[in-house]
């Protein structure tokens, strides 16, 4: 059972003494059984010493291996050093989180005394605090689902002892972030398995006197680890940076006002805020009770636009519960957000009142329960590590340990065939053979392969919050694209009015600023549009609608036109469930005083109508079918209204008998390189569809003028039947030519697929849910390219859908109703404006922003309001190479590798400063990037694996090794191409062909096979042909302890060895058409070049000093023929065989979307 959104369960457990730990009380016992059992059999421990040791070796071995897994798994040691228990024994928590919200943990169980006298029991898991209340732990409860009146009338905390509760309830408002000192992070890292497992592999070979190569390796593990903890602590002191300093805010505690460090504001304090000459962030998520302001929200976000925020009570009724996810977006100011403008509130009669005119608000949540402590608790423990796929990866290993085992076992039957035999050693030979399956360099190069990319795409603005799902990057199926701001421009053109002549069916349309003064009236005040510092901010569409007009806007709420002026008195917020926006205003015309205004999706509207003209859907459509973005509009005269008969109008009121006032229609052009990346996308071999809230006759013009749809397209909408209840559902043509009967049956959608494309309204998916459930949505919605008119939490269901029917899938929206989308999909992608408002109350402030404007204003050119009324034009920089240099500037300040507050946001995984879609194809490049780097990773690690494998059983048993310098020189050979090969960089396009999305596929399997069988005929033909000119051995059993010495089999055998670390690497190096060629990657080519010319003078002699060194002896001519032509043989053979398993095997297919 979940508790919270992060814990999936929890279980209470006891820790028991260290005494009886399973690694400590069963293992005694083994040792002195087994010491007793020895000195019994054998009357002296000195007798079969040899197995004595062995026996030792392995329960110390198994002990060890007991005490590292109760490190590496919590439920080991919760079995192991723990028992189950009741609550008020308990002294440990066993806490388990929902998938990708970090690991599970044992946390301590707090138990703290109340002031009745009870016991209350809490843990902190995450920064979060979960306390048992009702017979359950759940995270402490926020005051945030009391009625609105509870809110409004709060006059904050009254009392020491409620000071004191809420202190102990919910902790000081700090984020604070603990770092770790370097050691105990460097011993969490060295007791981590790979780690261990590298350890112990060293000392296996100091065992077997590989003294130089094991302290190499040994040293640089030390090393390597040593740099990624110091890493780890400059990331972890730069992400305790990004919560804000304490700093003193007016706060409304024990009846009266009095100056309070932010870090002691509690849940239930009552504030006074404003905009901040310092740039200070909100300190928490504050609900704004009295005034209004605009906050700027990119930080968290992505919403480029500023938001208007205003008081809790102005639209909803005293008796409506406060609800966090409707709630929020208009009234509630998230911590991590700054204010940018403030209107202080009306004083009147015996209401709270701030002495310094700031907002008042009251404080809902605090600490690491904020917006802002959520993104940082994802940054901190989402993932905790940057790995690739586990599971192949462990499956990789057990593919390997089979070959491992029957190696071990050759050379265990065989060595004991000697009497005289060394068992321990034979024993230590056999351990060394099951531990190459287990490349040491495993998982720094896998880490290695991610990291690359993830400070790829951050020297290119792209962040990412969790690394995991850039390998699904290279896997995607369907790139899902929201349409208004992430396809088409926030830089909307006004075509016209449309529809003021009801008894004209043609398409006649009217400039703005010459439409009826009711129209204008409607445009001039049903908005969200303020002014800041001179600019108007707001939605796009409205403020392109008010500048048609030629109204002026005022920081009171009122606009002027040339013939009257109006004032905002009441705003219904749009909302994209309701698909309208509608305001009350008072006028200056002597015949009306207040108007409603209504505008909305014209289905909507043309509810609300009083009269609905003939030629309505007529002409809407025909402007949808265009590609035009249409909104209806009606007003209605209220006739004389005072204030407070304003304020309390409800919505249902007002959205009534309208007037229709006309169709605005706006046309939104796409945005810079639209038109390429979706193109580019559909040759790369992926599906892409429109998911938008927007009419979806304007969403199939966009999606044809994208080619996202090349077939005639049909829109599922049901027919309006007169008399009767509900009409029959139909596809219905965008021309409105023709319509075909709706069957759900999958023959019928296969059919209609054939011939056209389908279009599907959110109203059309309900529809689908309540006759068909999901069965019918998975049949139909893989289909479809063309969602249109869906709500936020609908999206989200696609996604899911298309997930359900095994598809990867991408979402790229602009972070604000995708939210939930983008986090449902493998790969989500919010474009986030680089929008920063700086504070211009201080001089400092004004010379910080001209020395930095943000790339919003460099980018284009903003209107903003005029003194005499009209607009003026102004862009920032005048010279582009100021731009540039500006550019390059803010773009270089930040250090790539670590993800900062304003580049991440809460709304998804991936984050893109570029507001427009080239960022998809980037993180589709990387992705398959990455995986192709770890599928050849995985090829060249298994031969090697298999070879060696060969190398220490067959070989070993006829005396065949490396010297110590041998060794070493081959371990760092391997270490240098794996680092090379993990920093391949992706080409500049995107392939037609699709990678392979898995280790296990048909081509990576015969490769590794055949290849391997072409390495092993090579090594056994040249040992042969070696032992025929050596000189004979007169013993019966080779000695395998004696000392390396030089010989023609051993050199000939080192050599080989190095040609096939060579031919590896440049064999199965991937290269086009997913990344950079190898004649392109030229540290690796330059490493295997001087390594191939290394061997070359080896094999031919021409350099004694370095034969000398590296103990190679001189060869025959005969023999040295022989070995070039095994070498060329080897290198090219294996080549063949990969190519031409690559063109057969190498490459996957894209799925069809209308086949489960």
């Amino acid at each position: 059972m979940a508790i919270g959104e992060e814990v999936k369960s929890i279980s209470l457990y006891k820790l028991l003494p260290t005494w009886s730990h399973g690694y400590m009380l069963p293992f005694l016992v083994f040792y002195v059984s087994l010491f007793c059992g020895w000195v019994y059999f054998f009357g002296s421990l000195i007798e079969h010493n040899e197995g004595l040791l062995i026996s030792v070796a392995v329960i110390g071995a198994v002990n060890l291996m007991t005490a590292l897994f109760c490190v590496w798994s919590v439920d080991v040691r919760c079995l192991l050093t723990c028992k189950k228990v009741s609550l008020q024994t308990a002294s440990h928590v066993k806490v388990v989180p929902t998938l990708n919200n970090g690991s599970k943990e044992l946390v301590p169980l707090i138990r703290s005394n109340k002031g009745d006298g009870s016991t209350s029991y809490s843990f902190m898991f995450q920064n979060i605090k979960y306390v048992y209340e009702e017979g359950e732990f759940s995270p402490v409860q926020f005051p945030v689902d009391f009625e609105v009146e509870y809110y409004v009338k709060n006059k904050g905390i009254s009392s020491e002892d409620s000071i004191k509760t809420a202190t102990e309830k919910y902790g000081l408002n700090k984020l604070k972030i603990v770092s770790p000192e370097f050691w105990e992070l460097f011993a969490e890292r060295a007791t981590a398995p790979f780690f261990v497992f590298q350890v112990f592999c060293v000392g296996l070979w100091c065992l077997d006197e590989y003294w130089y190569y094991s302290l190499f390796t040994l040293l640089m593990l030390v090393l390597f680890e040593s740099l990624l903890v110091q890493q780890q602590k400059r990331n972890l002191a730069d992400i305790q940076k990004m919560g804000s300093a304490p700093f003193k805010i007016l706060t409304y505690r024990l009846g009266h006002w009095s100056k309070l460090d932010s870090d002691k504001l509690l849940p239930g304090d009552i504030v006074s805020f404003g905009r901040s000459q310092s740039g200070q962030l909100s300190p928490c998520d504050l609900l704004l009770l009295k005034g209004s302001c605009i906050v700027d929200e990119s930080m968290l976000t992505g919403e480029s636009v500023p938001q208007m925020k205003e008081p809790i009570d102005v639209n909803l009724s005293p008796g409506t519960t406060l609800n966090i996810a409707r709630d929020s977006k208009l009234h509630m100011v998230s911590g991590g957000t700054r204010v940018v403008q403030h209107t202080p509130p009306v004083k009147s009669g015996a209401e709270l009142k701030s002495p310094d005119n700031g907002c008042i608000g009251f404080v809902l949540r605090t600490g690491f329960n904020t917006s802002q402590g959520k993104l940082l608790r994802t940054m901190l423990f989402g993932v905790k590590r940057v790995t690739a796929n586990n599971l192949e990866t462990f499956m990789f290993i057990l593919f390997l340990l089979v070959f491992a085992i029957a190696a071990s076992a050759y050379v265990w039957i065989k060595g004991t065939e000697n009497p005289e035999r060394n068992r321990y050693k034979l024993f230590l030979e056999c351990t060394l053979i099951l531990t190459s399956v287990v490349p040491p360099e495993l998982p720094i190069e896998l880490s290695l392969a991610v990291n690359t990319s993830l400070i790829a795409l951050a020297k290119i603005g792209i962040y990412c919050t969790e690394p995991f799902r850039i390998p699904f990057g290279g896997k995607v199926d369907v790139c899902c694209f929201d349409k208004t701001g992430t396809l088409t421009s926030d830089n909307l053109v006004v075509q016209g009015i449309a529809g003021l002549d009801s008894s004209s069916t043609k398409l006649d349309l009217v400039d703005a600023a010459n439409a009826p003064l009711m129209t204008q009236c409607v445009l001039g005040s049903c908005h969200s549009l303020s002014l800041l510092d001179g600019e108007i901010i707001g939605d796009p569409l409205e403020k392109a609608a008010i500048l048609s007009i030629g109204w002026r806007l005022s920081r009171s709420d009122s606009v002027r036109g040339s013939k009257c002026s109006l004032s905002i008195i009441h705003r219904f917020h749009f909302s994209s469930s309701l698909k309208r926006m509608s305001t009350v205003s008072s006028m200056t015309l002597p015949n009306i005083t207040h108007i409603s205004c209504v505008k909305g999706a014209p289905e909507v509207i043309k509810t609300m109508l009083r009269e609905v003209p003939l030629n309505y859907d007529d002409l809407y459509l025909k402007l949808a079918r265009k590609g035009a973005r249409v909104l209806a509009l009606g007003y209605r005269d209220l006739g004389p209204l005072s204030p407070r008969e304003a304020n309390s109008l409800k919505r249902e009121d007002i959205e009534k008998d309208l007037t229709f006032a006309g169709f605005i229609a706006i046309s939104c052009p796409l945005k810079r390189y639209t038109k390429d990346c979706v193109e580019e996308l559909q040759k790369s071999s992926h599906h892409v569809t429109m998911i938008t809230g927007d009419n979806p006759l304007t969403a199939c013009h966009v999606a044809k003028e994208l080619k996202i749809t090349k077939l005639p397209v049909m829109i599922l909408q049901e027919e309006e039947e007169e008399g009767e209840g509900e009409g029959r559902w139909v596809w219905q043509s965008v021309k409105g030519d023709g319509s075909v009967a709706f069957d759900p049956n999958k023959e019928g959608i296969s059919n209609l697929v054939q011939t056209n494309e389908l279009c599907v309204t959110g109203k059309a998916i309900e529809y689908l849910m309540s006759s068909g459930g999901q069965k019918l949505l998975y049949q139909l919605l893989p289909s479809v390219k063309v969602f249109a008119r869906v709500s936020p939490k609908q999206k989200e269901l696609i996604i899911n859908v298309y997930k359900a029917c095994g598809f990867y899938t991408l979402m790229c929206g602009d972070g604000t109703n995708d939210v939930g989308a983008l986090k449902h999909a493998h790969v989500g992608v919010s474009l986030l404006s680089t929008v920063r408002i700086t504070p211009q109350n201080d001089d400092s402030a004004k010379k910080d922003q001209l020395a930095r404007p943000s790339l919003s204003s460099v980018r284009q050119r903003k209107p903003i309001a005029g003194k005499e009324g009209g607009t003026q034009q102004k862009a920032l920089p005048r010279n582009k190479l100021l731009h540039d240099i500006l550019m390059k500037s803010e773009e270089g300040l930040k250090d790539p590798s670590l993800v900062r507050l304003g580049d991440a946001s809460i709304a998804s995984p991936f984050t893109s400063r570029e507001t427009n879609i080239r960022c998809i194809c980037h993180v589709i490049k990387q992705g398959r990037c990455t995986l192709i780097t770890t599928l050849q990773m995985f090829k060249i690690l298994a031969l090697n694996a298999l070879v060696l494998a060969y190398s220490q059983s067959v070989l070993y048993l006829d005396g065949i090794k490396f010297s110590d310098l041998q060794a070493t020189l081959q371990g760092i050979l391997l270490a240098g191409c794996f680092l090379f090969i993990s920093r391949s960089k992706p080409l500049g396009t995107l392939s037609k062909e699709r990678p392979l999305t898995n280790i296990f596929n048909t081509y990576t399997i015969l490769t590794v096979i055949l290849q391997f069988a072409i390495h092993l005929s090579c090594l056994i033909y040249l040992v042969k042909e070696a032992k025929q000119i050596s000189p004979p051995s007169d013993e019966e059993f080779v000695d395998l302890e004696k000392e390396f010495e030089m010989g023609i089999t051993n050199s000939a055998v080192y050599i080989i060895s190095m040609t096939m670390q060579v031919g590896n690497f440049a064999v199965n190096y991937k290269g086009h058409p997913f990344m950079i060629s190898l004649t392109s990657n030229k540290p690796l080519l330059y490493s295997l070049m001087a390594t191939a010319g290394v061997i070359l003078l080896l094999a031919s002699g021409l350099s004694t000093d370095l034969c000398e060194w590296l103990h190679i002896v001189e060869f025959p001519v005969e023999f040295q023929t022989k070995l070039f032509a095994v070498l060329l043989v080897d290198f090219f053979a294996t080549l063949c065989i990969d190519r031409c398993l690559s063109f057969i095997f190498g490459t996957s297919h894209l799925r069809e979307l209308n086949r489960k």
